[in-house]
């Protein structure tokens, strides 16, 4: 079995895979500063609670949380006897980063779009709803040329609501309508419709930069909320970060 481990900025998301299926996965909080035990003790929690006693045999890691990276490999080293796998420089990803600076590229950037292009065989767009939402850009050559990063839904809620007096938290909510009628309403619709017009809006300049016809993939916390309304999102693939970094780990091993 693999043990595959994405660290986000909001929450860290295991797989465990059995040959190409992915057999479990599991969502917890990023929380700064836990130990190479916590992570140990919670990562056995999680397997009794499935009733999972994985032979884990590799593993393999994308962290954009620097601060989080050692205590993993502590985590796979002392618990499951594995050196794991790190996404990052000299990794071999079997796509040309055609970027400025390829290390400045997220790991989760790369790790989606080898899945994305793995999954679609051509040139693709992946549109990552995380805590920013990224939009990566793969050419039918299967080349990463780079994208956009924009702030993230959940952070947009945020600032909506510690920078006004007036106006409440409101949930993640589609309205049925776009003209609200109280203030709570209002709000979902400009959050909502708002995000899903400045998505469908960078991807519709992509598309026209590019010149192409490309799939548009989204994945992340909210892809499938708000890819309801989007007219340029062709797929939701809730676990595409997982399965890159099992394809990663074929390519690395």
């Amino acid at each position: 079995m693999l043990l595959v481990i994405d660290v986000g900025n909001t929450n860290i998301v295991v797989g465990v895979f059995q040959g190409e299926s992915l057999a479990h996965r599991f969502r917890v909080q990023t929380i700064p500063g836990r130990t190479a035990d916590e992570f140990g003790v919670l990562l056995a929690d999680l397997f009794h609670h499935r009733g999972v006693a994985p032979q884990i045999r590799g593993a393999i890691i994308s962290c954009v949380v620097p601060d989080q990276l050692h205590a993993l490999q502590q985590t796979c080293r002392h618990y499951f006897d594995i050196d794991p796998l790190i996404v990052g420089p000299g990794i071999r990803t079997g796509l040309p980063i055609l970027a400025e600076n390829p290390r400045e590229v997220g790991a989760d950037r790369i790790v989606n779009s080898v899945a994305a292009y793995d999954l679609v065989g051509g040139g693709c767009v992946v549109v990552d709803f995380g805590t920013a939402t990224t939009f990566d850009c793969v050419s039918p050559k299967g080349e990463y040329l780079g994208g956009a990063i924009a702030p993230g839904f959940q952070i947009s809620a945020e600032a909506l609501f510690r920078r006004t007096s007036k106006l409440p938290q409101v949930e993640v909510h589609r309205p049925q309508k776009v003209i609200g009628r109280n203030t709570i309403h209002s709000m979902q619709s400009g959050l909502y419709y708002g995000y899903v017009g400045l998505v469908d809006g960078l991807v519709g300049r992509i598309m026209e930069e590019m010149g192409e016809d490309l799939r548009v993939l989204a994945t992340g916390g909210l892809a499938a909320v708000l890819s309801e309304a989007s007219h340029t999102i062709d797929e939701v693939a809730e676990d595409l970060t997982l399965h890159g970094l099992r394809i990663l780990n074929e390519r690395n091993t």
